[in-house]
């Protein structure tokens, strides 16, 4: 393959923002990228309910008014506050089944391309192995890199099945980034996929791993306030870690997740406190979904980190 994305000509894209065409001259503020596929465990994974994710969510929000036309009560005024914001669609990144490692690099080659732009990435996915090669791309830029995951899971194991770079093990794989640096977990919970042995190495590292109940009751601001000040956030928001009444649409629901309410101040918090410098959100299963609610709570995630960052000055000329 020598194509690096599949851009949505015709049809819907995020949000009816306009679609961009060649990365290599990409002027935006805010790239939205679709990853259908990371490191699948196996062939079925390819085509997984997950993998349709990015199409379902343009089609759940190409028609909303957006975004300078409808006050949003979740951010205090429009979203834009009538600055002239570049949001663009990037496509989605094209997925050889021959050639799953190519697949990993075309990811990782999309996002550099976007980094150096200058514009901040929202990847929609997709599996939780898209932050590896999401990461991957970050080593080029000033460092360390500070991971928020918010997710009923550990994901630190270290293979499975013989597969290193699956959705059980993304969390591991950044570890071991030089440009990568503290960890905060949040929204834990359940048998959490983890044995002894991921928390050891998660504690070993430094992570600092938060359950869903330590949220509920000590509250999402004692979180903030664990996160140093200043730092540079890459935001992985895998679905399940929100409680399944806010999204329903995942593989592997929870009870005692996140409330849409403690989402909101964490991102909010983060954009005010240093540099938000990326964000996924992951794990999406577009069938499970009840009255499109995910992707409503999906497309609201995207509207809240915009919408902070543009209030907090990320991109004043």
């Amino acid at each position: 393959m020598t194509s690096i994305l599949k851009v949505p000509s015709p049809g819907p894209t995020f949000f009816g923002c306009p679609v961009a065409e060649d990365l290599d001259k990409l002027q935006a503020d805010i790239a939205i990228l679709g990853i259908p596929v990371g490191y699948p465990y196996s062939r079925q994974e390819l085509h997984s309910d997950q993998s349709t994710a990015p199409a379902a969510l343009r089609a759940a929000t190409v028609r909303r008014d957006f975004p300078n036309q409808q006050y949003d009560f979740d951010v205090g005024g429009t979203l834009f506050r009538d600055k002239a914001i570049r949001m663009v669609d990037c496509g989605d990144v094209l997925v050889d089944e021959e050639d799953l490692g190519g697949t990993s690099k075309r990811a990782e080659t999309t996002v550099r391309k976007i980094l150096k732009s200058g514009a901040l990435p929202i990847i929609v996915g997709g599996d939780h192995s898209i932050p590896i090669p999401v990461l991957r791309a970050f080593d080029a830029e000033p460092a360390p890199v500070t991971i928020i995951q918010i997710d009923a899971h550990m994901d630190w194991r270290d293979e499975l099945n013989g597969v290193s770079e699956g959705f059980s093990s993304p969390m591991r794989r950044l570890s071991e980034m030089a440009h990568v640096g503290a960890f905060f977990q949040i929204g834990l919970r359940g048998q959490g996929s983890a044995r002894t042995g991921e928390i050891e190495a998660a504690m070993a590292y430094g992570a600092t791993i938060v359950s869903a109940y330590d949220v509920h009751e000590d509250g999402m601001q004692s979180v903030l306030d664990k996160i140093p000040d200043g730092g540079r956030y890459y935001i992985t928001l895998d679905a399940d870690g929100m409680d399944p009444s806010v999204m329903p649409a995942v593989g592997y629901p929870a009870p005692g997740g996140l409330t849409y309410h403690q989402l909101r101040k964490l991102l909010l918090g983060l954009v005010g406190k240093g540099r938000v410098v990326g964000m996924d959100i992951v794990e999406l299963s577009p069938s499970r979904d009840i009255n499109g609610l995910s992707m409503v709570a999906a497309s609201r995630v995207i509207n809240m980190l915009v919408g902070g960052a543009v209030r907090a000055g990320y991109f004043d000329k």
